[in-house]
């Protein structure tokens, strides 16, 4: 392939990138507004938005091609998927310690049984056996 085709075909990788990184991170807004819960709400934030900025740092270093680009793309993508995920399980769990999750809504609620458990063993009570 010569040089012009080469570039033409990773301007649009990097456009296909681009387009699709913008929809999820479009398609986790709106989940962050129509969401009903606490943990939709903090599911969504870390998921597709990750996802979505991924491909965004995918797309723009296809687009600038550059070395020092790159390095500083790979930084921001490895603090983000190493951040995100922590801050969504502590705000959940922050959420469902001080109520603020629907609890009809949950189809398993592990964090539940294991908190009503430890309680028990601080109080003193004999460990029951767990279904």
């Amino acid at each position: 392939m010569s040089g012009d085709t080469m570039t033409t075909v990773l301007d649009v990788l990097a456009s296909l990138c681009l387009l699709g990184g913008s929809a999820l991170t479009f398609a986790a807004a709106v989940g962050l507004v129509r969401f009903p819960d606490l943990l939709a709400r903090t599911h969504v934030a870390a998921k597709p938005q990750v996802l979505g900025l991924i491909l965004m740092i995918v797309g723009l270093s296809l687009r600038l091609r550059t070395a020092q680009a790159l390095w500083v793309l790979v930084l921001v993508a490895s603090f983000q998927m190493l951040t995100s995920p922590v801050a969504a399980h502590m705000v959940s769990r922050a959420g469902f310690r001080t109520g603020k999750v629907r609890h009809d809504l949950l189809v398993v609620d592990e964090l539940s049984r294991d908190m009503e458990a430890a309680e028990a063993e601080a109080r003193g009570e004999p460990r029951r056996p767990t279904d």
